[in-house]
């Protein structure tokens, strides 16, 4: 990777067995650790930063920000805050990071709140080797396991939930978390708590809120782009940035949500270029499932084929703005009429959170026969999914109150699209805007009936009266209930174009590709499968050869492995 936090804590000499260090731009040699970072931006303001005096050091990584008043280098910030008040200083900061420090004798590694970033480890006799490229912290262990469960979870829902990997011996930071050489545990900045809405305008603060993030991230070097689509979440970063150059944006020229897009761009003042899939839309090479991390589908990487053609340095996306701010994994209420499901205004009353979940992560019922004809434990795909699920919630209910909020934080910490943020953050300066605190705070602070696309247009259009002068295509009307109509209408009465995506047909482009041929060859019980379950069953496998190079795992051993497999002796 061209990017990469990589270190050692209780080192015993095992970081220069595993890594070369003239690779890496800064290196810190403690008394507990030794920790390297390779990032070309390294001291930008708002990017990784490093900190070092005779008490220790401290290596911020990622996009990260101090409290605005205060002019303080990140990671300095962040040592000094660290000596004053303990781990409670990661709570300080903004952003999308991880966070090490070594200070008397003290070494820990901490995620953001939202754990945007993984950060991997694995324990040796010579120290905890983490970092954020798991192959390479995966070289240090020996005598891998797969962990069963994690790689079922994989194949039958699309994400590795918790800190669970594929490998028994590989773990993640937890979310909201911390490792140290020897324990690991969660911190307490991610809580669901509502505000007083006495005191707490959910349109006024998230507007106010929106326009901070966005300035904040207004002075990166060089020349600034955003992924931009027709629909809501970009257009606020295009719209309150006030140097975008240019705006990219996936699909057919003439498509409508193209034409969107390029009509907002114009609105704006930038340049808009369309970045044209061809038939590698469905890329299946290594270089691109490396960004899976072998915990998500590298399917979310939908530009990569596209990276050739993006000259930005900078390059802006709404990833998570759906989530963080409306409502994406909240359950919505629906009716169904003679056969047809039709979408209310408002939150399902009674949810299964299983069901819910499923539904986002990537669970596909053609699945279900799978489990009876490899296992005795559950019937179904479903079953399986209702006892990960259930066993999260259980987990983590100390930081819910109600169903909702912990459907969404059950799908916030598994957040099946980061691969998406992994590969435009390893080639370009990405700004992770969804991810700044104030915005994650009134996510904590909003009720979930309130978290929808209602509020976040009303404090965009605060922000900017004419933000929707260009509809989005699939959404033409002011009326969320005209717009269901006419997507009804327009599915079920021939003759008249339904609403599409502008992105290429997935399984027309697996077919003509011939990729049952190229990755399945002898294995007729998986053409049947559903295209994006061959997909990643294909992107596990591919991983986990590459990450170990004593495996010959088979498309066959990661759908229905044994119970205990080993990888290597």
């Amino acid at each position: 990777m061209n990017k990469e936090l990589f270190g050692v804590l209780d080192d015993d000499g095992a970081f220069d067995d595993l890594a070369s260090r003239s690779s890496f731009d800064w290196v810190a040699d403690g008394e507990r650790a030794t920790v390297a970072i390779r990032d070309p931006a390294l001291g930008f303001p708002g990017r990784s930063s490093t900190y070092r005096d005779e008490r220790g050091s401290c290596i911020v990584w990622g996009e990260a920000f101090s409290p605005d008043d205060v002019s303080t280098p990140t990671a300095e910030y962040a040592f000094e805050r660290y000596a004053a008040v303990g781990a409670d200083a990661f709570g300080e900061l903004n952003g999308s990071f991880l966070v090490f420090v070594e200070l008397d004798g003290d070494a820990v590694v901490a995620s953001d709140p939202a754990r945007t970033w993984q950060c991997f480890y694995t324990d040796t006799p010579d120290g905890r080797v983490f970092g954020t490229n798991p192959q390479r912290v995966l070289s240090a262990a020996t005598g891998l396991e797969v962990d069963t469960r994690g790689l079922l979870e994989y194949i039958h829902m699309g994400v590795v939930v918790d800190e669970r990997t594929v490998y028994s011996r590989l773990s993640c930071i937890p979310f909201d978390g911390y490792f140290t050489a020897d324990e690991s545990g969660t911190l307490s900045r991610f809580v669901y708590d509502p505000a007083d809405p006495d005191e707490f305008d959910y349109v006024d603060e998230l507007a106010a809120r929106l326009e901070r993030a966005i300035a904040r991230r207004s002075n990166f070097p060089g020349k600034q782009g955003v992924l931009l689509s027709g629909g809501y979440d970009s257009r606020a970063i295009v719209a309150q940035h006030p140097d975008i150059d240019v705006c990219y944006t996936l699909g057919a020229a003439d498509h409508p949500e193209v034409e969107v897009a390029r009509n907002i761009a114009n609105q704006y003042g930038a340049d808009h270029e369309t970045l044209v899939p061809d038939d590698d839309y469905i890329n299946v090479d290594e270089d691109v499932i490396e960004y899976s991390l072998g915990t998500r589908e590298s399917v979310h990487v939908h530009h990569a084929g596209c990276d050739e053609t993006m000259d930005a340095d900078t390059v802006f996306h709404g990833l998570l703005f759906d989530t963080f701010l409306r409502g994406h994994f909240l359950p919505q209420n629906v009716v169904e009429v003679f056969g047809n499901r039709f979408p209310l205004q408002g939150l399902d009353p009674d949810p299964d959170p299983a069901e819910v979940l499923s539904s986002k992560f990537g669970y596909h019922p053609a699945c279900d026969h799978v489990f009876p004809e490899c296992y005795d434990e559950f019937d179904t795909s479903m079953e399986f999914i209702d006892d990960v699920v259930d066993e999260q919630l259980d987990k983590w209910s100390d930081r819910y109150d109600n169903v909702y909020d912990s459907i969404e934080l059950i799908g916030i910490q598994n957040q099946p699209s980061v691969p998406f943020h992994f590969e435009l953050s390893d080639n370009y300066i990405e700004s992770f805007v969804a991810a700044d605190a104030e915005l994650i705070d009134w996510h904590l602070k909003t009720p979930p009936e309130k978290r929808n696309t209602n509020t976040m247009m009303a404090a965009m259009r605060k922000l900017n009266p004419d933000i929707f002068r260009h509809r989005p295509p699939d959404r033409p009307h002011n009326s969320f209930r005209k717009n269901q109509i006419e997507k009804f209408v327009r599915r079920k009465v021939p003759g008249i174009e339904p609403f599409s995506s502008p992105w290429p047909d997935m399984e027309a482009q697996y077919d003509r590709n011939e990729l049952d041929r190229k990755l399945f060859p002898g294995y007729p019980s998986i053409h049947e499968l559903p295209v994006r379950v061959k997909l990643r069953i294909n992107d596990i496998t591919t991983w986990m050869n590459a990450a170990d190079d004593d495996s010959v795992l088979t498309p066959n051993d990661v759908l229905c492995p044994p119970v205990r497999m080993l990888t290597d002796s």
